[in-house]
């Protein structure tokens, strides 16, 4: 009974091959008659249908399959693969909370690194998607309104929760992470504040605010030399910001630091470290002393500009 069980099986695998999914059913079906403890007879089914795109049918037998694992206490692998394959039929339906849970539970059943490869990359794309779903301006202004409601009557926890939710419904709205940072400010949170200065930054570089406030939220942590390079962003977009040259002015008047201690505090920063070792970055900034033009062209890599950013406003290089 066994033995012609496998022989259609077999026959069921060739005609799948061939893509001929009909013949290919009527040998499964004839191998779960003669032999219905098999798992395998079950997930070859479902891996036909999900081949038909067929995948409410693939789900269905996948847990047949798991149902007839489970009684038979088949190996916790061929549970695994059932399990796997209702994750990628439901995932090919879009129901991505669905995929996870089924690649949830075949992981739990067998950690294949594939699979759990496969179950953080879907997690991620899922919160992705939860996140740009979230997204709405509208309701964004709205929350950002109230913020600085709460702002200016100096309820700035208050604020901030308006801020944060603003930040949450428009994530690449330059002004709010420089409203919020104006926030933090307030709050004495002067590092989360230099992080939303950054964020502002990064979404809007010709945002003067972002600069003066990264200069303020430096300037609050002692670090002159770095608030004197803020406050000289600003002025690069507004030669003439008063609030941006009264922060220069106040920064060479309080920086008390001897350049080459500064230099070395630079070069102890392990950001920097890691850039200065990294050998194409060593590269680039030889051929950027050889040939001052050269820094055109890297400036257009996103990764290379944030990089030379960094050693930039760590005093490692020299540039405009």
């Amino acid at each position: 009974m066994a033995e012609a069980a496998v022989a259609e099986k077999n026959l069921g695998n060739e005609a799948y091959k061939k893509k001929d999914f009909a013949t290919a059913h009527s040998h499964y079906d004839k191998a779960i008659q003669l032999d219905p403890n098999n798992i395998t007879f079950y997930t070859n089914k479902a891996a036909a249908y999900f081949e038909e795109s067929k995948y409410d049918e693939c789900i269905e037998w996948c847990q047949k399959a798991v149902d007839v694992g489970r009684e038979t206490r088949a190996d916790y692998k061929l549970i695994s693969k059932a399990m796997a394959r209702a994750g990628s039929a439901f995932q090919k339906k879009g129901d991505l909370n669905e995929a996870v849970n089924w690649y949830g539970k075949a992981v739990s059943e067998h950690r294949d690194p594939e699979l759990v490869k496969k179950v953080k990359e879907l997690e991620k794309e899922l919160k992705d998607l939860e996140a740009k779903a979230y997204v709405n301006p509208e309701l964004a202004q709205k929350e950002k309104e109230q913020g600085n409601e709460f702002f200016k009557k100096g309820d700035f926890p208050n604020a901030m929760r308006h801020y944060n939710e603003a930040v949450r419904r428009d994530p690449d709205n330059a002004v709010l992470y420089s409203n919020r940072a104006a926030c933090f400010m307030k709050l004495m949170e002067f590092q989360r504040a230099l992080e939303d200065c950054d964020a502002c930054i990064k979404r809007d570089p010709k945002f003067i605010k972002g600069y003066i406030r990264k200069g303020a939220a430096l300037a609050a942590k002692r670090e002159w030399s770095l608030a004197e390079r803020a406050y000289q962003d600003a002025l690069q977009i507004d030669p003439q910001n008063a609030e941006a040259m009264e922060g220069l002015v106040s920064c060479r008047k309080n920086n008390d630091e001897d350049p080459s201690k500064a230099r070395e505090r630079a070069l102890n920063d392990p950001e920097v470290q890691r850039i200065l070792s990294d050998p194409g970055m060593r590269l680039i900034l030889e051929q950027m002393s050889n040939d001052p033009g050269a820094v055109k062209e890297h400036l257009q890599n996103p990764e290379i500009f944030a990089k030379l950013m960094k050693l930039r406003d760590a005093g490692v290089i020299m540039m405009r």
